[in-house]
């Protein structure tokens, strides 16, 4: 192929291939030439002009195909626009020539096509240039058109639509002409001709002004003909057209000067209106013929004529636009619904047709108002039809006034009115449903009355408006949850009252069962209690049904209808109401057949028509039970439903005989009893009614061939028993359009209805499948064949094998036996309950049976798949595959697969070529590819010769799609097969017309099933891989130029495949300017195709797809349409705008996907304009008002220039992209900043950083950041929050929370002390304030409350003033919630009050918690910073402060917050306790309402706890009034009553008491929750239940039950091990550490205390007889499980060997020390290291000595340990944090009292060598390798040892030596850092008072010291470092003095004072001294100034016996006299840290 791509065509290489190449090969050529010549330079184009047109015409004769014709014409164009166009006219008049020639045969006709595209390119491109040929051509044309047939009429329109394209207003003198012959097309038998001449027409119209003028009606009339017998493309051809035209002439008032010169006709907006009603109402038969079968009542409009007449009212007022339709939405209301009332006003009229014409409307309504009207416009529209409404009601109410009864339900006026009430309820409804809660000042509206007019006309008397109205308030409800209950109350009061009327008790149930239906749609629910309300009078209703026969029917209807809906509530509600139900159901039928017989001899037809309907009722009361409530189906209730069903169906069987008794009346509720009885049946296990399989199977075949049937609709039957993939290549219609709900009364047939309501009032309280539609039952009739064959299905597969047979053959029987159109009927029913069968049976894995079996089915099956109905065959061919699936067996499948051979090669029919071949398909995808590759490859060859086959596109498309299933089941199999089909597909792309779309969409199939098959192989390079991807890329570039749209789609989800497989080789910028053009199309699957495709694109290259976008918008295409406004918002903002138009689900759902895969990867880089984008949406609909709320606020901003362009906006929509967004939309703007500010801080830390930020701007301005759009972010987050809508305030209030953590801590860099977020504390307290006005909804409520303590938690206000604002919302909900569950609204649920309650105590919980920790942390620091520093006097003032403003309520609040945590510890009760809880449920829930309720108590018993365990704390467990405390026991809400209601309140407990319980609730809750941590358990709240703890043992009295109590100690122990297990979080693990720390304390003080009354008590006696305290007693065991101190050295075992593995010896393979590289940690890992040795270290002191013992070498090894595992090297001499740790344990264990008590002394004192012997093995190399420990820190632990232990454990001669030689060796180690330390430990040890210690170390080591010291007269120190060594030497020698005996002292001083006088320098080199040297200087004279006095005999004999030094240090004193006086202080200040580091280091270890 790559020869292919050259300016000239490669003859030569083209002459050597193929015929199927060569076609390939040119295409491949053309392609590429059409991009080459745009950017090859003018002058080569016009340097190989002559050659390239030559090649060019010569292709012309070789019958190219649609595409290549296509691509051809193209070239042409371009080449002569490009360069010279002096010989175009010699090219036109060849392409005429050919149009001219002779010659008819079929081989010539490409080529003849081929020349009309190419003038139809070449005058598009040159246009005006060719004027002067153009008449001759389009002459030469149209009369070539007269011969042509369907290819060359739409080739012919299509070309002539260029032409016009191209010469515009100079094409005048041929319109009327090209009018003329399209005219003629527009009604042609080909449908694609039809479309192309619609394109035709559309472009003429644009300067053909007759066309809208004087013919005006003609056209339209025309319209109507060509819609009638159309199919959808030409429907939506032609209704765009018919709407442009119409539109046109309503715009067109002003005609331009120079047309004003003909006389136009003036078109008024009522004749355009007119003219369209007339094709609605009368088709296109005219006015004139119509009239007389008007008189006769039998003309019928065609529907397909109506329905493309209603997409022309669509495409009419979309063309004028929303703005038009705001102006004359009143008129076009009215016209609209008067379309309804007038469908027949002579003839009654059918059902059928006021159902088929009330649905155009309904979805003229949807399209216009829904679609283009923003809300504000809705809003209004909204008044429009409530008022039209009001009309209506007038009318109907003066004819119901009137006496006479006959007149009143037989006026038209009434019948007329219906269809008009119900389309204006239902889209009122509609609207006010997709408004939501921003249509809530709509309904406060009093002027425009909704609610009252909406339930005046329940009592209309035609019941499909009582249901609409009923529907319509469904809607209201849904939208408007606080409207719920209101509305339930006021139908069930008008109800109750107006009992006697018939229409009031019809209306207002279906009103009740519609508002009960809208319950689960609403989360806030309604009212336990209306539950029982509804139950009572469903039971009233139905007993007093029977007192009036005028009302037996209503009523008895009625009570069903209210306790089926009852059912929607779920197990919650009904579980209360069961009881009733079922006995309900048991009395509504007969108990014996007996009575059944009697029944049936007594009443009339009217009685039966009574009862038929009240078991008709009950059965759907039963049903609605199963299917709402399955949790109650236990068994017990299955057996107690179960009596009545025999009856049942007894009365089934007799319901012939009571029809033939009782007259036809009954005949519609006798076919409702059945599918009533059908429906349950399904739904009920198939075991339960066993022996009545018979009598059922016997009904049900009667059914399915019953002989009164007259229509198939088998639209409706079969597609659920085809298999979803199938159904595309039958009609269209089964397909998803945009206009699904009217094209749908197409696909059933004319003799059928479409569903509506009034066909089963039941179903209005079901959940609707479509999101805001009406439901629409079909008509009982068809509805119940379809649960007949459903029911089939199931008892088949149940009943034995003899009676599955005999049925079987019966209904093969009833086909035979019946004849015509009838026989279709029963065929039809009877293959649907076999392949019902089938699918039932496959998908319970069972089994057909015997042989015998299979030959019923077999010729069931075989008759279906040669049926005429291609429906029917496609369900036949999944039927066949089904067989071989449940017969399972090789040779029954080989079998069928030659049966399907034989047929095909045999019959020359399309039915059974199309049949069979989709049954071989079907075949191969039940049972995979597994079977023989043989028959894979017969079954290929074959559906290669049929999709081949010319002659029928038919048999071509249904050939091509079982290729593709086979493709798709033979998987890797399939690969020899691959090269020959792709250019199979290849070529027929390339050859089938495009007028056959069905063929391509098949191929495209095809095509995309062989790139799934190639997988990732198509990224090789080998040439046989490189050749298929070029075919497979050649495919879908052929596919994307065809004029389908469906094919189009197939073309973009083949290239999206290859992009998954081989990206490199997809061209992105073709395919997204390819996705950009298609995004707003008017075909719904290639919307989501686009979108499909888009989704995936993104998630890997977001970047490159938003630039591809940007830049083809800016080369600006025209194929790009001006909906998607890419130029300006991006291709994320065309989503947005998309996003907020679309309506269908999958699509919306996609565009979410895509925008947020591109939020994710490019809103940090692409951060304004993302920002703008949310700012603009959210803007768009703020009202004006809120938006200058804002701006007001913001005084202190700088940039009023933004503020102002705001204010602006609001008026003047241009400036704006998005238009009026909806809620929905906006909702997702809010989400989408939440995520930007998430993205943010995973990036640069810059985003929330201010001053950084500031300063990277400044360096370079395209830098961009977070923390920058402050303003921004608050603003959005303000304009959501005080929105009409609640979703959006949620979602509002949610972006505040989000913006208030992230930024709460980032402080303002022009104002030190200040956050930034402190200038908007106005918009916040604003912000927050309306959420908490009466009327908000409780769930905003909540939310609102969190963002206050959130807010008031941050930190950001500090002065109280300003804190109160918020704080003072929460007071008013403190005060709100303080009467408990009683005081809250009455609207919602009982729950949703539970919610509001514990969130403002959640709130409160957190506001206090922070109170406290903030009044800690500053109370900590006081006692060392003096208190006159201005911020210190201001800080603990206003934290003070905030404890303040909580201590004023904390009285109510602990009394709360105790209620909710005893709540909580009921409601989380194992079920087996339920029957203790009480009855009336908690404080703050219900007993009803607790499964709901216990949701909210888990999001915030948290907190909860922690505030409460905090005040519980600070009362310190004291109970603090008596009488307070007393005055609170009688009320129930106290936790302190403990469950026993107040009547108990006699019984006050002890404060102690009270404390215990409180103490036990906490800890109680605490452990639950602790111990079996649920997979969602929240950070927040294991973190926060943790601190609850910390709390509680804070306090000494509870410390004191834990430590008295062991078994709850090791019992919470355990717990946290578990919690240190499962959750990784270091915060966690150190928060359990730290309460097992407390738990330890508590153990210790414990057991000191028993130790100390113990000697209190036996004062007297002999100490040995004092019992042991502690754990392990006397014997020293600890059993695990049952001891305090082994569950404890678990859980440290288990910290420490997570962070240092190598500390378990199993890990290591050896008990010995291991040689590994000691590690530094990570900083938690260090933390926890650090708390876990702190734990260890206090457990000697919980033992008895002889427990202690058996601890000890546990414990030293793991301290030891960490010691030799972290013991690394720190830059200064630093300790890493764990090795500090480790000798801080070290010392605490050795100084335990337990080493020194006798019992134990001798084991201690041998343990503690041993571990003294492993810290110095440490230091030795082992195997010869030597570690890199840090000296300092062993040395460090030496030192431990040696001052902490009892003297004996150091002073054996062999460890005493070893510790010396240690300290030698690190005293000649070069480091001065080591030495510094080393000197320092020795001072510490050379003054140990115990000389037996000191004095060996002293005789040991003081010799190398003073040498070391006396080295400083040759090597002068150059650094600090030295200058310090030197220092603490002779520190160390001081101390040696002070030590030293009388007698030896002269000796040290004598060696003393001679170093320190070398340090001094004379004046002469003191000058020129170094700074140390100076200081050393000025040390050393400091000291001798000191040691002088001190020791001065000595002093006097040294310097006598040595003149030099004396003159030395004289010189000094001398020269340094003044200087010394000046210096002294100041060296004393310098020395001060020194002293002061050593004293800090002895603390810390030694």
């Amino acid at each position: 192929m790559e020869l292919a791509h050259s300016l000239l065509l490669n003859e030569e290489a083209y002459d050597q291939l193929g015929e199927v190449q060569k076609a390939e090969f040119i295409f491949d050529w053309l392609r590429y030439l059409e991009k080459l010549l745009l950017a090859t330079s003018k002058s080569d184009v016009k340097e190989k002009q002559k050659a390239l047109v030559e090649q060019l015409l010569s292709l012309l004769n070789s019958s190219p195909g649609p595409p290549t014709r296509k691509l051809l014409a193209k070239n042409l164009g371009v080449l002569y626009s490009i360069g010279d166009t002096f010989s175009v006219y010699e090219t036109i008049d060849k392409c005429n020539d050919l149009i001219r020639s002779k010659d008819d045969s079929p081989s010539y006709l490409p080529t003849k096509l081929a020349a009309v595209v190419c003038l139809g390119s070449l005058y598009k491109k040159l246009g005006r240039i060719l004027v002067n040929t153009f008449t001759d051509t389009v002459g030469n044309i149209l009369k070539a058109m007269k011969s042509a047939e369907s290819q060359g009429r739409y080739e012919i329109m299509l070309s002539l639509q260029n032409i016009l394209n191209g010469l515009g207003a100079a094409a005048t003198p041929c319109h009327r002409d090209i009018y003329k012959a399209a005219k003629s097309c527009l009604t042609d038998r080909s449908m694609a001709v039809r479309c192309a001449a619609a394109k035709c027409l559309l472009e003429l119209q644009k300067e053909a002004i007759f066309m809208w003028s004087t013919d005006l009606d003609s056209v339209a009339t025309l319209c109507f003909k060509s819609f009638e017998g159309s199919n959808y493309d030409v429907r939506i051809s032609v209704s765009k057209l018919l709407g442009t035209v119409l539109a046109r002439a309503i715009i067109s008032k002003h005609p331009g000067a120079a047309v004003s010169r003909q006389s136009i006709r003036r078109v008024s907006l009522e004749e355009v209106l007119e003219l369209l009603g007339t094709g609605f109402l009368r088709g296109s038969s005219g006015f004139l013929r119509a009239s007389g079968d008007m008189l006769k009542g039998t003309s019928s409009v065609s529907r397909d004529v109506r329905v493309g007449v209603t997409q022309a009212y669509v495409v009419f007022v979309s063309t004028l636009g929303g703005t038009w339709l705001e102006k004359n939405f009143a008129t076009f209301l009215s016209h609209i619904l008067s379309l309804v009332s007038q469908l027949h006003p002579k003839a009654t009229q059918t059902q059928t047709d006021a159902v088929c014409g009330r649905r155009c409307v309904s979805f003229i309504l949807r399209a216009t108002v829904g679609g283009l009207l923003g809300e504000k416009a809705q809003i209004a529209a909204a008044k429009d039809i409530c008022q039209a409404i009001w009309k209506l009601k007038k009318v109907v109410d003066a004819v119901m006034n009137d006496g006479n009864m006959e007149i009143r339900l037989g006026s038209t006026d009434v019948t007329a009115s219906q269809h008009m009430l119900v389309c204006a309820l239902q889209e009122l409804g509609n609207l006010i449903y997709s408004l939501g809660t921003t249509a809530a000042p709509l309904l406060q509206d009093s002027s425009a009355g909704i609610l009252d007019s909406v339930i005046s006309v329940i009592l209309h008397p035609s019941i499909s408006v009582r249901l609409a109205t009923a529907w319509c308030l469904h809607c209201i409800a849904v939208a408007l949850p606080s409207y719920l209950t209101p509305l339930l109350d006021r139908c069930l009061e008008r109800l109750t009252v107006l009992k006697s009327s018939p229409e009031a008790v019809t209306g207002f149930s279906f009103a009740v069962a519609a508002l009960l239906g809208a319950v689960k749609h609403c989360p806030l629910g309604i009212p336990h209690g209306k539950g029982k309300i509804i139950m009572t009078l469903a039971e009233d209703l139905l007993c007093s049904a029977v007192q009036n026969s005028r009302l037996s029917a209503q009523r008895t209807q009625a009570g069903w209808l209210l306790i089926a809906a009852l059912m929607t509530l779920g197990p919650a509600v009904v579980s209360h109401h069961l009881a009733r139900l079922l006995l309900l159901w048991k009395c509504v039928f007969p108990v014996s057949p007996k009575d059944l017989e009697t029944e049936k001899s007594r009443g009339d037809s009217f009685t039966w028509q009574v009862t038929l309907e009240g078991r008709a009722g009950a059965l759907c009361a039963v049903k609605s039970f199963v299917s709402h409530c399955g949790d109650l189906l236990t068994e017990e209730v299955i057996q107690r439903l179960l009596p009545p069903l025999p009856c049942a169906v007894d009365l089934l069987t007799q319901l012939s005989s009571v029809l033939k008794t009782y007259g036809s009346t009954l005949k519609m509720p006798s076919v409702v009893y059945r599918q009533r009885l059908y429906e349950l049946l399904i739904l009920l296990p198939p075991e339960t009614y066993e022996e009545n399989f018979c009598a059922i199977l016997k009904e049900l075949a009667a059914d399915l061939t019953a002989s009164d049937i007259q229509v198939a609709a088998s639209a409706f039957l079969l597609p659920p028993l085809c298999h979803q993939d199938d159904l595309v290549i039958l009609s269209p219609l089964l397909q998803e359009t945009d206009h699904r709900f009217i094209e749908e009364q197409l696909l059933l047939g004319n003799g059928i209805a479409c569903g509506s309501l009034e066909y089963d009032p039941y179903s209005i309280y079901e959940k609707d499948v479509e999101g805001d539609s009406v439901p629409k039952p079909l008509s009982p009739v068809l509805s119940v064949i379809s649960s007949a064959v459903k029911l089939f299905g199931v008892i088949c597969a149940h009943v034995g094998e003899a009676q599955r047979l005999s049925i079987l053959e019966q209904l093969l029987d009833s086909i035979k036996h019946t004849k015509g159109a009838r026989q279709q009927v029963v065929q039809l029913h009877v293959v649907s309950s076999l392949s019902s069968f089938l699918k039932y049976l496959a998908g319970s894995k069972g089994n057909l049976g015997s042989e015998e079996m299979r030959k019923p089915a077999l010729a069931l099956v075989m008759g279906a798949l040669e049926s005429p109905n291609p429906l029917l065959r496609c369900a036949a061919a999944e039927a066949w595959a089904r067989l071989a699936q449940v017969v399972n067996d090789g040779a029954f499948t080989a079998a069928l697969a030659q049966v399907s051979f034989d047929k095909l090669k045999s019959a020359r029919d399309v039915v059974t070529r199309t049949g069979y071949s989709l049954a071989l398909g079907s075949l191969h995808r039940y049972l995979g590819g597994i079977s023989s590759s043989q028959h894979l490859s017969s079954c290929v060859g074959i559906l290669y010769t049929l999709s081949q086959d010319s002659t029928s596109p038919d048999v071509q498309t249904w050939a091509l799609h079982s290729l593709s299933l086979i493709i798709d089941s033979a998987g890797p199999l399939y690969h020899m097969h691959v090269e020959p089909t792709l250019s199979l597909i290849i070529m027929l792309l390339l050859n089938v017309p495009p007028t056959h779309a069905e063929v391509h969409q098949s191929l495209g199939r095809c095509l995309n099933a062989l790139i799934t098959t190639l997988g990732p192989e198509l990224q090789g390079n080998s040439i046989s891989i490189s050749t298929l991807r070029t075919s497979c890329l050649l495919g879908c570039a052929v596919m994307q130029d065809n004029p389908d749209c469906l094919v189009q789609a197939q073309a973009i989800s083949c290239l999206q495949q290859l992009h998954m497989f081989a990206p490199r080789h997809v061209n992105l910028s073709s395919l997204v300017s390819c996705l950009c053009v298609n995004l707003c199309s008017p075909y719904l699957l290639l919307r989501r195709a686009v979108l499909a495709c888009l989704r995936q694109l993104v998630q890997r290259e977001a970047a490159e797809v938003s630039e591809h976008a940007v830049l083809l918008a800016k080369d600006n295409r025209e194929e790009l349409t001006s909906d998607a406004n890419i130029r300006e918002v991006g291709l994320e903002g065309a989503l947005l705008t998309l996003l907020d138009k679309e309506t269908d689900q999958k699509l919306c759902h996609d565009i979410k996907e895509t925008l947020n895969h591109m939020l994710t990867s490019m809103a940090v880089d692409k951060l304004s304009f993302w920002l703008k984008l949310c700012k603009d949406v959210l803007a768009a609909s703020a009202d004006f008002t809120t938006v200058t709320c804002v701006d007001t606020m913001q005084e202190e901003e700088g940039d009023k220039g933004d503020d102002a362009s705001v204010l602006t906006t609001g008026n003047d929509d241009k400036s704006f992209p998005f238009t009026n967004p909806r809620w929905a939309t906006r909702v997702f703007a809010a989400e989408c900043v939440c995520r930007i500010i998430n993205q943010c801080e995973n990036a640069h830390s810059a985003h929330f950083d201010i001053a950084l930020a500031q300063e990277m701007k400044k360096r370079d301005s395209r830098n961009d950041f977070l923390v920058l759009h402050l303003a921004d972010l608050i603003r959005m987050a303000f304009m959501a929050a005080t929105d009409h809508s609640d979703q959006l305030r949620l979602s509002g209030l949610e972006t505040l929370l989000v913006v208030i953590r992230r930024f709460a801590a980032i402080p303002e860099p022009e104002f030190p002390g200040h956050v930034i977020l402190e200038q908007y504390q106005a918009n916040v307290g604003a912000a927050l304030r309306p959420a908490f006005t009466s009327e908000t909804p409780p769930d905003v409520t909540a939310k609102a409350c969190q963002v206050c303590s959130a807010w008031i938690a941050s930190g950001v206000v500090s002065d109280l003033n300003d804190l109160r604002r918020v704080h003072q919302l929460l007071v008013s909900s403190l005060t709100k919630i303080q009467a408990g569950k009683e005081a809250l609204s009455h609207l919602y649920n009982e729950s949703a009050s539970t919610m509001e309650i514990l969130a403002v105590l959640k709130a409160w919980a957190e506001v206090y918690i922070i109170a406290v920790e903030r009044h800690k942390s500053h109370r900590q620091p006081l006692k060392t910073i003096p208190c006159s520093e201005e911020s210190v006097r201001n800080g603990p003032h206003s934290t003070d402060g905030l404890l303040d403003l909580v201590h004023t309520d904390l009285s109510t609040l602990s009394r709360l917050w105790l209620a909710a945590l005893q709540d909580f510890a009921l409601l989380t009760l194992p079920s087996e306790f339920a029957s203790q809880l009480p009855v009336e449920g908690g404080a703050f829930y219900t007993a009803e309402t607790s499964e709901n309720a216990k949701l909210h108590y888990y999001n915030s018993w948290a907190l909860i706890l922690h505030a409460t365990a905090l005040w519980l704390t600070s009362t310190g467990f004291v109970v603090a009034d008596p009488d307070e405390e007393a005055a609170h026991l009688s009320r129930p809400v106290t936790p302190t009553s403990m469950c026993q209601g107040s009547s108990s309140g006699a019984t006050v407990k002890s404060p102690e008491d009270v404390c215990t319980d409180r103490f036990h609730l906490i800890l109680g809750i605490s452990v639950e929750f602790l111990c079996s941590l649920r997979s969602d358990a929240t950070m927040e709240s294991i973190t926060a239940c943790l601190h609850a703890l910390q709390a509680l043992l804070d306090v000494p009295w509870p410390r004191s039950k834990i430590g008295s109590d062991q078994d709850l100690g090791i019992e919470l122990l355990n717990v946290l091990h578990r919690v240190i297990l499962t959750r990784e979080s270091p915060s966690i693990q150190l928060a359990s550490l730290e309460v097992v720390r407390q738990i330890i304390c508590a153990a210790q003080e414990h057991v000191k205390e028993k130790r100390r009354s113990a000697e209190v008590d036996d004062g007297a006696a002999e100490k040995e007889t004092l019992p042991e305290f502690g754990e392990g007693k006397d014997t020293g065991g600890l059993v695990p499980g049952k001891s305090l101190v082994f569950a404890t050295l678990e859980l440290c075992v288990c910290i420490l060997v997570r962070q240092l593995p190598e500390l378990n010896p199993k890990l290591t393979g050896s008990p010995g020390v291991k040689a590994t590289k000691p590690q530094v940690l990570s900083e938690d890992g260090s933390r926890l290291v650090s708390a876990a040795l702190v734990i260890l270290s206090e457990l000697p002191a919980v033992c008895s000595p002889e427990g202690s013992i058996s601890i000890l070498p546990t414990i030293l090894y793991l301290t030891i340990g960490v010691l030799r595992e972290t013991a690394v090297k720190l830059p200064g001499g630093q300790l890493p944090s764990t090795v500090a740790a480790s000798l801080q344990a070290l010392k605490g264990i050795l100084s335990s009292p337990m080493a020194r008590a006798e019992k134990s002394h001798s084991a201690w004192t041998d343990l503690l060598r041993s571990a003294l012997t492993t810290i110095l093995d440490c230091w030795d190399p082992v195997d010869g390798t030597h570690q890199e420990l840090d000296e300092i820190s062993l040395l460090t632990a030496i030192t431990v040892f040696i001052l902490s232990t009892s003297p004996e454990v150091t002073t054996i001669p062999c460890l005493q030596k070893r510790c010396i030689e240690k300290f030698k060796a690190t005293l000649e180690i070069k480091d001065p850092v080591v030495q510094i330390k080393t000197y320092q430990l020795l001072l510490s040890i050379f003054q140990y008072p115990n000389p037996s210690v000191s004095y060996p170390y002293i005789y040991s080591l003081v010799s190398s010291i003073v040498e070391k010291l006396q080295e400083i007269d040759k090597r002068k120190p150059e650094d600090t470092a030295e200058l310090q060594i030197f220092q603490e030497g002779i520190k160390v020698l001081q101390a040696l003095v002070a030590i030293a005996e009388e007698q030896h002292r002269s000796q040290l001083v004598a060696c003393l004072l001679p170093i320190l006088i070398s340090f001094l320098l004379d004046d002469n080199d003191l000058g020129s001294a170094t700074s140390v040297m100076k200081n050393l200087h000025d040390f050393a004279l400091q000291n001798l100034m000191q040691i002088g006095p001190q020791y001065s005999s000595v002093f006097k004999n040294v310097m006598a016996s040595s003149p030099a030094l004396k003159a030395r240090l004289e010189a000094a004193i001398k020269g340094n006299q003044e200087s010394v006086k000046i210096k002294i202080p100041t060296s004393k200040h310098t020395k001060n840290p020194g002293k002061n580091t050593s004293i800090q280091l002895k603390t810390n270890f030694l």
